[in-house]
């Protein structure tokens, strides 16, 4: 069975047409979203974090929140900025999350993507070592994040206070969360780090890399690169691995009105330049759900993984997207054999 989760980017504007104008319908519509997602048989609720923006940028009181109003969906990130992050309270965060979520959560970290603005991680106090670039930084932020929620010794134990000696781990732990960080690559080679260092893979709908093959096929080139390092180095568990889609199925006259006329423009990939090189950006999949059925099952990327993730235009509210939900749950994964 393929799982098929929800990605949101969280995004709020008091403009005509949103209708999440402010941070707090952001918080509450995800909320109700997840809730929704659950109803209609979607297996994860994920959203974006992004800091200096009107998007959602501290995803564990969301999550929480969430993990205690539904019983079975996983709730996660896509993806957590590691070069903002102090890596022991994200640990203490994260393992609260997963107690209360009842092991549900699946934390997606990365180095992150561009930004509003310039080096803003500088002004949450995380500043690169000597010689260590931003990306460097990020990859350390996560090696000590994983390194506490497994239960590594972390401070050295006050002697006075309880008798203890040595080094004592952070509080609380979960014990399977190390299982489920997944690393956000944006190229093969950052796959097969993630590979080698034994996390779970999640690639979007771009890559920071292109080589004039299309994007579905270079992103399954890179899942199996990820494959063959995960298995070079020997991890004894089935790691797991999405991929991220805009999936717009033309269900009714709202969802025709909103995107019938971008549903050719945005049938094809997109090619520019990106942090000063090349990236290629994946289609959209816009149509009638039979047409959907059709062009998803050539999708070489979408065939080899085991998570879909359904990027979600969440502006346009909860009823909106929870049909869209319903739609891809009911009518496309059964016809394409996801079930």
């Amino acid at each position: 069975m393929k799982r098929i989760g929800f990605l949101s980017f969280g995004h709020w504007r008091d403009i005509p047409g949103s209708r999440v104008r402010t941070a707090r319908d952001s918080l509450l519509q995800a909320i109700e979203l997840a809730i929704a997602a659950e109803e209609v048989g979607i297996d994860g609720a994920f959203f974006r974090v992004h800091h200096f923006a009107e998007q959602q940028a501290s995803p564990f009181p969301l999550l929480a929140a969430i993990s205690a109003r539904t019983s079975r969906i996983e709730i996660g990130t896509g993806v957590i900025d590691m070069r903002y992050e102090n890596p022991l309270y994200m640990a203490e965060e994260a393992a609260a999350v997963d107690l209360i979520s009842g092991g549900r959560l699946q934390l997606g970290v990365s180095r992150g993507s561009p930004e509003t603005v310039l080096a803003g991680y500088e002004a949450f106090g995380h500043v690169p070592l000597d010689g260590e670039s931003h990306a460097e930084m990020a990859r350390r932020h996560t090696s000590r994040f994983r390194d506490a929620i497994s239960g590594a010794g972390i401070g050295r134990a006050n002697p006075r206070a309880g008798g203890a000696t040595g080094l004592v781990p952070v509080q609380p732990l979960s014990p399977t969360l190390p299982e489920r960080i997944w690393w956000g690559a944006g190229t093969r080679a950052s796959a097969r780090w993630a590979g080698q260092e034994g996390m779970n893979l999640m690639s979007s709908t771009l890559l920071t890399e292109d080589t004039g093959a299309p994007f579905d096929q270079l992103q399954a080139e890179q899942i199996a690169g990820y494959r063959e390092a995960w298995a070079e180095a020997g991890h004894p568990r089935t790691p797991r691995v999405s991929v991220s889609r805009s999936i717009i199925p033309l269900i009714d006259e709202e969802s025709r009105r909103y995107f019938s006329l971008r549903a050719q423009a945005d049938a094809h990939d997109q090619v520019g330049y990106l942090n000063g090189g090349l990236a290629r950006f994946g289609r959209s999949y816009i149509g009638d759900p039979g047409q959907l059925v059709e062009e998803l099952s050539r999708d070489a990327a979408v065939a080899t993984a085991d998570t879909l993730l359904v990027t979600v235009p969440n502006q346009l509210g909860v009823d909106f997207n929870a049909r869209l939900l319903e739609s891809i749950s009911r009518e496309l994964r059964p016809a394409l054999g996801w079930d």
